[in-house]
C-alpha cells in the first residue's frame, strides 16, 4: 500500500533548519528497507501560485490556497505494508526532520 507522507512545518514554531544529514540518513534507509517511492521539498509558500479553472476563465493567484501558519514543506511516498508500519516510519521521520508528519493512503490501494 501507498502512502502520502506530509511533512508540516509551522511559521510560528519552525522545526531546526540543520537536519538535512539526518534526513539523508534516514531516506538511505527507507530505499534499503523498500519503503521508498519519492521524496521532495518545497518552496516557500510564498512561490505558490493557485489556479482556478472551473468558471469561464483561468484565474491565477499567488499564495498559498489557504494562509495558515502551518503549510505543507516537503512530501514523501512511502511504500508500507500497512498503515502499522507506515505510522512507526512516520514516527522516525517526524523526529529526524524535526516537524510533523501526516500521513495519508492513497485511495484504491
Amino acid at each position: 500500500m501507498r502512502y502520502l507522507v506530509s511533512v508540516i512545518d509551522d511559521k510560528g514554531d519552525p522545526g531546526s533548519t540543520d537536519r538535512q544529514p539526518a534526513i539523508s540518513a534516514f531516506n538511505e534507509r527507507l530505499i534499503a528497507a523498500g519503503h521508498w517511492v519519492f521524496a521532495g521539498g518545497l518552496a516557500d509558500t510564498d512561490a505558490a501560485t493557485v489556479v482556478d479553472n472551473r468558471g469561464e476563465e483561468a484565474v491565477f493567484s499567488d499564495g498559498p490556497f489557504v494562509e495558515s501558519k502551518e503549510y505543507l514543506a516537503g512530501v514523501w511516498v512511502w511504500e508500507a505494508p500497512d498503515l502499522d508500519v507506515a505510522l512507526k516510519l512516520a514516527a522516525e521521520a517526524s523526529k529526524v526532520c524535526d516537524r510533523k508528519i501526516e500521513v495519508r493512503p492513497f485511495l484504491g490501494e
